[in-house]
């Protein structure tokens, strides 16, 4: 019977323990005072990305390693997430530090189709101020970041597209009051 009803305990346990599995994140507003930095960094097929292409778009911009267990478990819903996005959301998954031969063999070997840049020198990190892996800056249509996310997220889940609404809703809120008001005569 105790062998029985520690069985019970543990597999309780391990049940809580996989519901909040996804909870392992800090999500914070970017800091009002750090600009958005720059981005130009060159992908995996040799596309180089700047802020021209983002423009107009919600940017999912994801800072990985493919030794980062987190990020092993997190990628498949970033590419997932990449698969049923509409057109104004990009996924972009950045590959932090290692050499672009392990990262294609990685991404061949996992069936990633999403967009991977390549960092291998970590300054593209350093000037977002990744310092978490996974990390992952979630930009707004006019280019601006407004969250940023460190730790494992289901990107494919309800959550994350309400954050994802609320960054489109912030940009539109943001616009309209920043229209000029008409001139008294």
């Amino acid at each position: 019977m105790r062998l029985f009803v520690g069985a019970l305990c543990v597999v309780g346990a391990l049940g809580l323990w996989a519901s909040n599995a996804w909870a392992q994140f800090d999500k914070s507003r970017w800091p009002a005072h750090v600009p958005t930095p720059m981005l130009d960094v060159v992908d995996l097929q040799g596309k180089v990305w700047s802020a021209q292409d983002l423009a107009g778009h919600v940017v999912v911009l994801n800072f990985w390693a493919t030794w980062c267990a987190p990020c092993k478990e997190e990628l498949p819903t970033l590419q997932t997430l990449h698969d049923i996005r509409d057109a104004n959301t990009l996924v972009l998954a950045v590959n932090v530090r290692e050499p672009s031969l392990r990262v294609a063999r990685y991404v061949q070997a996992t069936g990633l189709t999403l967009p991977v840049l390549l960092d291998p020198k970590g300054e593209l990190a350093k000037r977002w101020g990744v310092r978490v892996f996974p990390t992952t800056v979630l930009l707004a249509p006019d280019g601006q970041a407004r969250w940023r996310v460190m730790g494992d997220v289901d990107w494919s889940g309800p959550e994350s597209h309400r954050w994802l609404t609320e960054v489109r809703q912030d940009t539109r809120a943001a616009n309209a009051t920043a229209k000029p008001l008409p001139l008294k005569r």
